[in-house]
């Protein structure tokens, strides 16, 4: 049994029932992946179903039609959220809560061509959210890509990670229960500066250790990073070959972590830290020759840990330059109001207006590519 779900436009309202699709197929459809625009870490799976992976991944499309039908189905039957725009307003985050094949009506105004997007509002953690299908009685075309594309690399953080409480409150039943990675900060920068924007994040991860892990039995960023699925041992490459403009890095804090407080936690490795930072900052350079690089502190990590952390990433910057030019922005340490410890989606609003400035800035001084 699956869940049909109903999106009209016009009251902006969700109206559900149940509906069977057998055997958890759809009926055949003309492949849609050639007419619709597919943004962050994807992949184009052998049945043309594409496969959102990272962090607001998506689909998007514009058709002048009444309403389409969107096939999506979670790989894995905990579920994942995903974000509908509509002309690129936020139409809300839905939950797909098993495995199974779901249809989700969208109804649209008749007299004008609309804009659909499907992003994944969870992280690659949770397994991929799959787009099986479009169904439309108008051929779908393409969203033009915009001029400038930032690339976000981080942890929870950028994930948008227990950000979002206001339908499923804290202490439920998966840690990606709050997850709304398109109303986190990078998301949020992007859209303010009419960007185009992938994000390569991982919650718990760090650049030489992670959260609740001393890089015993998990893997780190730099291991991670090459990885379509951002997950070790690498089992797909990613190509590089979008070339972003800007790549911003948000890393340190589960480096800087005490942990879950019972495990047992080594004292923070400076020089480990600092060392494998700046291998991974050359790594990116060596993909994205042309790209700025801005490296962020944590916006959770306070007192001695932020000192820290800002004296880290001044080194990092001596070691690289002049070799490789990277800036350094300090995100003023708040006290986060989402779940765990982590930003709101409130406090994602606020980290991206203190960035929005440098951003724009920075990007106004790219070459074209």
């Amino acid at each position: 049994m699956t869940i049909k779900w109903l999106i009209n436009l016009a009251c902006f309202s969700i109206l559900c029932w149940s509906a069977v699709v057998a055997q958890g197929q759809v009926k055949s459809l003309e492949p849609f992946y050639s007419h619709v625009t597919c943004k962050g870490r994807h992949d184009l799976l052998d049945d043309r179903s594409v496969a959102l992976i990272g962090s607001s991944a998506s689909v998007e499309f514009e058709v002048r039609t009444d309403s389409v039908i969107l096939y999506l189905q979670s790989e894995f039957n905990h579920g994942n959220s995903f974000v509908i725009t509509i002309n690129d307003l936020y139409q809300g985050r839905f939950l797909l809560s098993d495995d199974e094949v779901q249809d989700i009506r969208i109804g649209l105004p008749t007299d004008q061509t609309s804009k659909i997007g499907i992003f994944k509002a969870t992280e690659a953690a949770t397994g991929n959210l799959l787009v099986r299908a479009i169904e439309s009685k108008a051929p779908l075309s393409k969203v033009p890509k915009r001029s400038k594309t930032i690339e976000f690399i981080g942890n929870s953080i950028t994930c948008g990670a227990a950000a979002d409480t206001r339908t499923i409150p804290c202490g439920t039943a998966y840690y990606h229960d709050q997850h709304n990675a398109y109303l986190a900060y990078g998301p949020r920068i992007a859209r303010a500066l009419d960007s185009d924007y992938f994000l390569s994040s991982v919650s718990g991860i760090g650049i030489y250790r992670n959260w609740n892990d001393e890089h015993e039995k998990e893997p780190i960023m730099p291991e991670v990073y090459e990885n379509l699925y951002l997950n070790g041992p690498a089992n797909k490459p990613y190509s590089f070959q979008l070339q972003p403009d800007l790549v911003s890095i948000c890393l340190g804090t589960n480096d800087l972590s005490s942990g879950d407080g019972i495990k047992e936690r080594l004292p923070f490795n400076r020089v480990a830290f600092v060392s494998n930072y700046v291998a991974f900052v050359k790594r990116v350079r060596g993909h994205y020759p042309n790209a700025q690089i801005l490296l962020l502190s944590s916006p959770t990590v306070q007192g001695e840990n932020h000192k820290i952390l800002v004296e880290c990433l001044n080194e990092i910057k001596k070691v690289l330059e002049p070799d490789i030019e990277v800036d350094i922005f300090d995100l003023e340490p708040f006290t986060a109001s989402g779940c765990t410890g982590h930003p709101s989606i409130e406090d994602h609003q606020r980290i991206a207006e203190a960035l929005i400035p440098t951003f724009e800035s920075m990007l106004a001084n790219t070459r074209a590519q």
